[in-house]
């Protein structure tokens, strides 16, 4: 299931793309934070469950236009969520009292536009990107290593789905036992020495970090193909033997730098230091 994370001023909100109804569906909750200003998820959750009633009540089409997909939370699980289309949003929208109504009307009429861009000029949704990575103050040579090394990724998962690794947790499964074999840390690990709660860990690698876990998923997928493994089962070794190609490549790098690849420095701490927090 292709999800995606978008901002309106500091909330995030989760949207999922329908590749054969060619429409954006988005998180209801997620919107109605956004409307009454509400950061706590369960408050938000509450007031729609509250709304939604009266919108029964009253015999409104809004919530029978909702439907419901399994989105991410916070804590890294997917659970089914209320979502609904544009034209169910912007309904929902009138009918709740606020003062980020036309805002986020704006937005949405404007997030809900990219995607249809993006497949018809493909090197729009690569211009975003980069703009996206430049606001957050990334460098032009990490925001390349980034770009390269999501795209070596997709190409596994692709391999995976193809194979019939189910998305979800074999997919992190398998992450995983890549990530251990090359840096011998597990992803969970990782991410606490560098500090990281919820974050993505790849938007807080170095450079070389990045190159690593490329190196180590790029060969993953082409012993996986040569392999023709398919199911978890089978592409446990491909993982394996794909991070250790790349751990190999590291060792030999610290040993002539004398340098650690895998380390505790990430934006996150970076932006800290800026901001003269310790």
């Amino acid at each position: 299931m292709a999800q995606d994370l978008t901002f309106f001023e500091d909330f995030k909100v989760r949207r999922h793309f329908d590749k054969t109804k060619q429409k954006w569906f988005f998180s209801v909750i997620d919107i109605i934070a956004v409307l009454t200003d509400q950061p706590d998820y369960k408050k938000a959750k509450s007031y729609w469950t509250t709304l939604k009633s009266r919108l029964k009540a009253e015999g409104s089409q809004v919530v029978t236009d909702c439907d419901h997909l399994k989105m991410k939370a916070s804590d890294g699980k997917f659970y089914n969520t209320d979502v609904a289309n544009l034209e169910t949003i912007f309904r929902l929208v009138q009918s709740i009292p606020s003062k980020k109504a036309e805002p986020i009307k704006m937005w949405l009429a404007k997030v809900g536009n990219e995607r249809i861009e993006e497949i018809a000029e493909p090197e729009i949704s690569l211009n975003r990107a980069r703009e996206n990575w430049q606001k957050h103050g990334r460098g032009q040579k990490w925001i390349e290593q980034r770009m390269m090394g999501q795209e070596t990724r997709n190409k596994l998962t692709d391999y995976w789905k193809k194979s019939g690794v189910k998305e979800g947790k074999e997919y992190a499964a398998l992450t995983n036992i890549i990530h251990q074999e090359w840096s011998d840390l597990t992803v969970k690990q990782h991410k606490k020495l560098k500090g990281l709660d919820n974050q993505n860990l790849r938007n807080h690698m170095s450079e070389a970090e990045l190159i690593f876990t490329a190196l180590a998923e790029l060969s993953t997928r082409q012993i996986a193909e040569n392999m023709e493994a398919q199911g978890f089962e089978e592409n446990q070794e491909p993982a394996k033997k794909g991070g250790k190609i790349a751990k190999d490549a590291r060792m030999a790098l610290e040993d002539k730098t004398g340098k650690k690849v895998v380390n505790n420095s990430s934006f996150l701490n970076n932006e800290n230091s800026k901001k003269g927090i310790e």
